[in-house]
């Protein structure tokens, strides 16, 4: 099976700019920014999307929101930010590897979509 772009991204076959990185998860910078700040939790473990996580990923899972949190304080991000997890087509998923969009920077509206 062919390594997915973040897969590459990890294997710094690909560059991107890295805010953050740790044995778990790298957070990058989205090359198409839909908000000021527009960033990537992308495991280093593959699952799929959402929708494919088993029950013994659950403290992987929750170190993705950890490490959202923990960004955000660095970035002075006091005024808010989103979390966003895309799970299929219909949802706008384009990379089949769970990842986590923090975005922030503006007023960002509700409901999304």
């Amino acid at each position: 099976m062919p390594k997915t772009l973040f897969q590459r991204i990890i294997d710094r076959e690909i560059p991107a700019k890295i805010e953050y990185e740790d044995e778990q998860c790298i957070v990058i910078h989205d090359i198409q920014p839909e908000a000021p700040v527009h960033l990537l939790i992308i495991p280093k473990q593959l699952i799929p999307r959402t929708s494919e996580a088993a029950a013994g990923d659950e403290a992987l899972l929750g170190h993705l929101l950890i490490v959202a949190g923990l960004v955000a304080k660095k970035l002075n991000l006091a005024a808010g930010f989103r979390l966003v997890v895309n799970n299929g087509p219909h949802a706008s998923e384009s990379v089949p590897h769970l990842h986590v969009h923090l975005l922030a920077g503006r007023q960002l509206g509700w409901p999304p979509g």
